[in-house]
């Protein structure tokens, strides 16, 4: 696997992960900022600069008015680059709830093309898995909520946690799996047919 390290302008308290010299980092605008606070060098500055202020030396440089917002365009670099695991740092848990529910369809685009990516923010984390399954450990504690991202998401299985499910359906229309909690054990999430986004406490770290 080839890690992406995308750094957005929201915020965030830790790295999940230590960044090793073979991983790209990438800084989406604002997202240098943190970059700086953090000591590290970015291999990649892009983004249209609304939120950063100022266009830094070697950035690429989009225009405000564009389909792409700087995550997906840092996203797509980081797959022109050969990157098929993706943390985004600065996504999830910021002022504009708009830009995280783009991030989560950022998630969706990501495993609809086999890869996988991971939202980390302050008290959360969320990905998105189509068409396979995810497994967590069995010392992650507190929630997990599993929703339908998109068409509605067949042969959803859900073992292991406090409120089981086997060949469901989940739609886009009711949170069915929202608030489900871990129990001390392994617990798989499966989808035979969709996309599921989930999400559950920052504390656990990525599987």
């Amino acid at each position: 696997m080839k890690k992406c390290y995308i750094f957005c302008a929201g915020e965030f308290t830790e790295l999940a992960h230590s960044i090793t010299s073979n991983d790209v980092i990438i800084a989406a605008d604002g997202g240098l900022a943190c970059l700086e606070g953090l000591s590290l060098k970015p291999d990649v500055i892009l983004g249209d600069f609304d939120s950063l202020g100022y266009t830094p030396r070697g950035a690429q440089v989009f225009p405000v008015e564009k389909d792409d917002t700087d995550s997906m365009l840092a996203i797509k670099k980081g797959l022109q680059m050969g990157c098929d695991t993706f943390y985004l740092y600065g996504a999830l848990e910021g002022s504009r709830i708009d830009h995280t529910m783009a991030n989560f369809q950022a998630l969706q685009y990501l495993s609809e093309r086999g890869c996988r990516g991971y939202l980390v923010g302050i008290r959360q984390i969320a990905t998105a898995i189509t068409d396979g399954q995810i497994t967590f450990p069995a010392d992650y504690q507190n929630y997990l909520s599993v929703f339908c991202m998109g068409a509605d998401a067949r042969g959803v299985t859900i073992r292991g946690a406090q409120y089981p499910l086997e060949n469901a359906t989940l739609t886009s229309g009711f949170p069915l799996g929202v608030s489900n909690a871990f129990q001390q054990r392994p617990v798989t999430v499966s989808v035979e047919n969709g996309t599921l986004l989930l999400i559950w406490h920052r504390s656990n770290n990525t599987p």
